[in-house]
């Protein structure tokens, strides 16, 4: 897989296949019209059915998850395992979750993944991530606070599935343009 001048690639695994809508997620903090779900909405939906959903806060969401998941999938008339779920922050960690305790899905999407609290590495969000067994990227930047390089090869190391790691340049609200050369870079029919 050839990177493109602002991302690179550190581990590659498979990529989804037969996937028929994306749903996105956004931070704890943000809505559904977070730029970064908004910049990737519009790369994707021309190629693939994409919907944005807002996430009320703590374990409440990992059923919002699923509830939308099964919403936009009945709407395109198919199973919930042809879609990518995923978002940014904390909406692609409930994502993973929902993944995690069997939400079927074709493959996970985290940008910016939340491994841990700033300046707080012994307080992991990562005991899930071997019962996640799809085809996982993760786009993060290469100075995010949340989680180093080093530390997601380590922990994304646990999946149960394939998994990608594309770094990015930036802090943890990298540039939407990176983060939709990664998708495209993991994704190649994404657009």
């Amino acid at each position: 897989m050839p990177a493109e001048p602002d991302v690179r690639v550190v581990h590659h695994g498979d990529a989804p296949a037969d996937v028929a809508g994306v749903l996105l997620a956004p931070g704890a903090s943000a809505t559904r019209d977070h730029t970064t779900l908004v910049a990737l909405d519009r790369a994707l939906s021309p190629h693939v059915a994409v919907r944005r959903v807002d996430l009320p806060r703590g374990k409440a969401a990992v059923q919002r998850v699923r509830d939308e998941a099964e919403a936009f999938a009945d709407e395109l008339g198919v199973a919930t395992d042809r879609l990518v779920v995923g978002g940014r922050s904390f909406g692609g960690r409930m994502a993973s979750v929902a993944v995690a305790e069997g939400l079927p899905a074709a493959g996970l999407l985290l940008l910016s993944y939340p491994l841990h609290p700033p300046g707080q590495p012994e307080k992991l969000r990562t005991a899930h991530l071997p019962d996640v067994a799809v085809p996982v990227l993760a786009v993060s930047g290469d100075r995010d606070p949340f989680g180093t390089p080093d530390e997601l090869t380590t922990h994304l190391a646990a999946l149960g599935g394939p998994w990608t790691l594309a770094l990015v340049r930036g802090t943890h609200s990298p540039a939407d343009t990176a983060v939709r050369a990664a998708v495209r870079l993991w994704w190649p029919s994404s657009g």
